[in-house]
């Protein structure tokens, strides 16, 4: 089935979770996007795990980020209702949203990624076994809720005892020092690198990504074409391209990857719904590859239907 201008298109934004606020700009970005082009399509806000939706839906454009939109739960409802959708399926979506899942899946297929041991914190929080400096994460958050690096192992306790607010089970990662940067990978094809540079001595955590949202100016600074070596590219282009074949996402994504002083690469994780406001990672790199962002969105719709139409 291919894409057609009289289909409905319902794009989902908002969700139950805590990047509610994010969703819902991704969502009218790419519902105006969608029009723009020319397409039928209906915005629909989402606020529970039960969305009703428009009659006569032939895609569902999901940009929920985080809970129930990037897990799998609103990839398996709507495939109970028989609703083709884009991104990643059901169990690719569960698996990647979940960082213990992924980091195992990466370990199996030879992603280069950071040390790491997941910690039981059901019975209160307890300091890991790795020394400092690492990185706590609860497995189950996206755009870096939740997450703390510790540089001292007197923060230990404080760290894990906030990680446990959000999980059972944590992951701590070793601390990787080096360039942050991510990777969009769109239909096999491999998008510009993005370099992402946070302010003097800060974390890339959600204030950093989104300082709008409390408030604040500032934050992140972006480079796109990234500035790397041949070598240094060709290793972060593997290294991602690995890591999205690792855990077979469809469609597309966004692997974030750390690049060390030795131009050694290691996979922190990839993000199967990615922003799509029109200053996002993503279409920042679209961009740079010649695709406007609504061309962007009519390509993951286009990829998509054809992945499940």
């Amino acid at each position: 089935m291919s894409l057609d201008k009289e289909m409905l298109i319902a794009v989902l934004m908002g969700g139950p979770g805590a990047e509610r606020e994010v969703s819902l700009a991704s969502g009218k970005a790419v519902l105006k996007a969608m029009l723009d082009q020319g397409y039928n399509a209906v915005g629909v806000e989402v606020s529970d795990e039960s969305p009703a939706l428009p009659e006569n839906v032939s895609l569902a454009f999901n940009v929920i980020h985080g809970t129930f939109g990037e897990d799998g739960g609103l990839q398996k409802y709507l495939g109970e209702k028989g609703i083709p959708y884009t991104g990643a399926g059901e169990e690719t979506s569960r698996v990647a949203f979940d960082k213990v899942l992924s980091k195992e899946a990466f370990l199996r297929d030879g992603v280069p990624t950071p040390l790491s041991e997941t910690i039981d914190c059901t019975d209160g929080a307890r300091i890991p076994e790795m020394a400092a400096p690492f990185v706590v994460k609860p497995p189950r958050e996206g755009s870096s809720v939740g997450i703390r690096v510790v540089k001292d192992q007197a923060e230990a306790l404080e760290a894990m005892e906030n990680g446990a607010k959000f999980s059972p089970d944590i992951l701590v990662e070793q601390f990787v020092e080096g360039r942050e940067l991510t990777i969009g990978v769109v239909g096999g094809e491999i998008l510009p690198v993005v370099e992402i540079i946070p302010p003097d001595g800060e974390w890339y955590d959600m204030e950093t990504k989104y300082p709008w949202l409390s408030g604040k100016t500032g934050g992140s600074q972006y480079v796109c074409p990234a500035s790397l070596t041949a070598d240094e590219l060709a290793a972060v282009n593997d290294a991602a391209k690995k890591a999205h074949a690792a855990l077979g996402i469809e469609v597309y994504s966004r692997v974030d990857v750390l690049l060390n002083s030795s131009g050694d690469p290691y996979v922190l994780e990839a993000n199967t719904i990615p922003g799509m406001t029109e200053t996002s990672l993503l279409p920042m790199a679209g961009a740079e590859a010649g695709y406007s962002f609504g061309e962007l969105c009519v390509k993951i719709a286009e990829l998509s239907l054809a992945e499940r139409g």
